[in-house]
């Protein structure tokens, strides 16, 4: 019986580092994002690049809704409410101001600002699941404030000209961060209900009417560069763009979260800004300041210690499996 447990042990061990590892890697490819991203706005808008992911996304999400069609019979209202923003908020309109943000400012700012998501999932939690906010969150906000500060303007003074005091390109990322923080916590409600196979697809499909919408309205013309190379050049970035930090970072991501503590999985997710970060400084010779590298630092000290307060308040959950919303 001993050496059954110590194996057990072993076993739950080796799986839950194996996930930590998948999650690392999935949301590292998050950060190859812009360098996809920022070549494809030379020749399309940010609604259209968003509009083709999902489109090709949707062409492997399809099949699998199909197959899990069952789970679709047992959603209520309140769980397709959920969809819908998840889809529309958190799938079209945040991939589109993150696009945006990216044309807007510089694109280390872009990606370390997504810190901030969850923040923006903790106080959605507490108003929408009435989950408890960690100790001393107030203090660890501003800390996390202070950073987002530092990200945006460093150490000056925004005064005088009005741009100074707004910078579009953060506005826009913050905006896609909550969206993604909101998402975070529609999705919990979808535990339960359905497949998580079911519901990222449902993320992508449900989403393609807005973005049709949307492209539509935009009356943007779409255009392809001259010559074959150029034209070829566009479509391999499309499908790397919509495969890579799309899809299979999903199935990376979520497939990891599977055996790995939310508490955890959130200090993995560092790999993401610092994936963008290093692609940033290779491909675009674009470096991050010495402000931007101490506004992340305190970003990453907030969500540090809010996340070790979560891992000392889940034993409970994890002796009953069945209570968990990972």
């Amino acid at each position: 019986m001993e050496n059954t447990s110590t194996a057990s042990t072993i076993y739950r061990k080796e799986r839950s580092n194996t996930g930590f590892w998948l999650v690392v890697l999935g949301a590292a490819l998050w950060g190859v994002d812009p360098l996809f991203r920022i070549l494809l706005l030379k020749t399309m808008t940010s609604t259209q690049i968003v509009l083709i992911e999902h489109i090709i996304v949707s062409l492997v999400a399809i099949p699998v809704l199909w197959k899990f069609r069952d789970d679709l019979k047992k959603l209520r209202a309140r769980h397709w409410i959920a969809v819908i923003f998840i889809s529309w908020g958190g799938s079209a309109l945040a991939t589109v101001l993150f696009t945006l943000a990216l044309t807007h400012n510089d694109p280390n700012t872009v990606l370390l600002l997504q810190k901030m998501q969850p923040l923006f999932a903790i106080v959605l939690a507490k108003l929408l699941l009435k989950e408890t906010l960690p100790r001393h969150f107030g203090g660890l906000f501003i800390i996390a404030l202070a950073g987002t500060y530092l990200l945006t303007f460093g150490f000056s003074l925004p005064l005088g000209n009005w741009n100074n005091w707004i910078h579009a390109g953060s506005l826009l990322s913050l905006g896609a961060a909550a969206l993604w923080g909101g998402s975070t916590v529609m999705g919990r409600l979808m535990l339960g209900q359905a497949r998580y196979e079911t519901v990222t697809s449902l993320r992508f499909v449900v989403a393609l009417p807005l973005l049709i919408f949307m492209t539509w309205n935009e009356g943007a013309p779409w255009t392809l560069p001259a010559g074959t190379g150029a034209q070829a050049a566009v479509i391999l970035n499309i499908l790397g763009q919509a495969l890579l930090p799309g899809l299979l970072s999903l199935l990376l991501y979520y497939k990891g979260l599977s055996s790995t503590k939310a508490s955890v999985a959130t200090l993995a997710e560092l790999s993401f800004p610092m994936a963008g970060v290093l692609v940033n400084w290779i491909a675009f010779r674009t470096l991050i300041t010495w402000e931007q590298l101490l506004g992340f630092i305190l970003i990453w000290i907030a969500l540090f210690l809010i996340s070790k307060q979560q891992e000392r308040s889940t034993p409970i959950a994890e002796a009953a499996p069945k209570l968990r919303t990972e």
